[in-house]
């Protein structure tokens, strides 16, 4: 199943580091979040990517260019005047990744509609490219089959001030602005989608997040998939800091490709 991330915003409320690079590109444990994203997909063994660029898409496509070469023992030989390069082993991921660029000033959903030839008739995977979590891919794959509606969303309840979700068993019936100290759910992306949702999409201006979810949510078509586990987004370099943190201290538990999944501290106390 393709695995679409969305990887195009200017990434303004961490702009220490997005003036110089897309959000998704900026580093936690020494790799960009965008690849602990895609290592964390083919954990669950998803290894087709398709990555929605638009500001500084260069810099996505020129790392993954240079992304054999740096994880290679390369010999280069320049003794006869050439540039005689031999590789001599490689350390890579069994990926396929295609990055489009969807726009500079396009929105989400004016993103996702921009690589509909390369979905295809097809259900596929969606997230946004700055949010790292422990969720079960394949569970919740299999719970979208389940109920046989056009879109699933990973909803978590945690301390945000983003959009929140009225849901009723399990059917998310509308979107809503978040209240002091409320504790109901979010949008956490990491979702399961059907390419109907296409015909949802109209336009680079077309937000994912408001007109077509609200339209799925109005015809019941928008599941959610409750997940009490971890996530974490990287709006702000606090939020960075947390997840190097938690990298650091071997408690990161999005890692999967070497290690269990640990208990995780309390780091609001």
């Amino acid at each position: 199943m393709k695995v679409v991330i969305l990887a195009g915003g200017f990434g303004t409320r961490i702009s220490e580091e997005s003036v110089f690079k897309p959000k998704p590109m900026i580093s936690i444990g020494g790799m960009p979040i965008l690849w602990h994203i895609m290592k964390y997909y083919l954990h669950f063994g998803h290894n087709e990517f398709i990555i929605c660029a638009g500001y500084k898409q260069e810099y996505i496509k020129e790392w993954f260019a240079n992304y054999f070469i740096h994880n290679s023992d390369v010999s280069f030989d320049f003794r006869n005047g050439k540039n005689e390069t031999t590789v001599h082993h490689s350390n890579l991921e069994p990926w396929k990744v295609t990055v489009v660029d969807t726009g500079y000033n396009t929105m989400t959903g004016g993103r996702i509609k921009r690589i509909q030839e390369y979905v295809g008739n097809e259900t596929f995977l969606m997230t946004y490219g700055d949010g790292v979590c422990d969720v079960d891919v394949n569970k919740l794959i299999e719970f979208h089959k389940g109920h046989g509606k056009i879109a699933t969303l990973t909803a978590v309840k945690i301390a945000q001030e983003k959009g929140v979700l009225d849901i009723d068993d399990n059917v998310v019936k509308a979107f809503r602005e978040k209240n002091a100290n409320d504790g109901a759910p979010i949008n956490a992306g990491y979702m399961v989608l059907e390419p109907d949702i296409f015909d949802f999409l109209d336009g680079d201006s077309c937000v994912f997040e408001r007109k077509p979810l609200e339209a799925l949510a109005c015809q019941g078509e928008l599941m959610s998939y409750i997940h009490e586990g971890f996530w974490q987004c990287m709006d702000n370099i606090r939020e960075k800091t947390l997840l190097e943190n938690l990298l650091k201290e071997g408690k990161a538990p999005w890692k999967k490709w070497d290690r269990g999944i640990p208990n995780i501290p309390d780091y609001s106390k």
